[in-house]
């Protein structure tokens, strides 16, 4: 599973963000590892520079195998809080799928 990570004009992520983001990616999804082509991480900053509660979002698109892909959104107040809720989401989203797979 290859993880691409986007941010937008308001993000810079060092590389030990990078890595600890990859890491959490990749050992939440182990379980769907053979389902997951390549997974997009789409980071951004809805006000900008202003303050605002919820305002990072967090948009993970999974691309599947022999499927259309899943895209899920998730906002936090940090940019951690939105990845683990996208996250969630993912998880739920391809629990579905791989039970479907399974039963064709």
């Amino acid at each position: 599973m290859t993880i691409q990570l986007n941010t937008d004009k308001n993000l810079t992520i060092h590389q030990e963000y990078d890595e600890k983001i990859q890491t959490q990616l990749n050992e939440g999804l182990s379980r769907y590892s053979d389902l997951i082509t390549r997974l997009e991480v789409h980071l951004s900053d809805e006000n900008g520079s202003k303050e605002g509660l919820d305002d990072k979002r967090c948009l993970l698109e999974a691309r599947i195998t022999g499927k259309e892909p899943l895209a899920v959104t998730n906002m936090g107040n940090t940019y951690d809080l939105a990845i683990t809720g996208a996250l969630t989401k993912l998880k739920s989203a391809l629990e579905k799928v791989a039970g479907k797979m399974k039963s064709h």
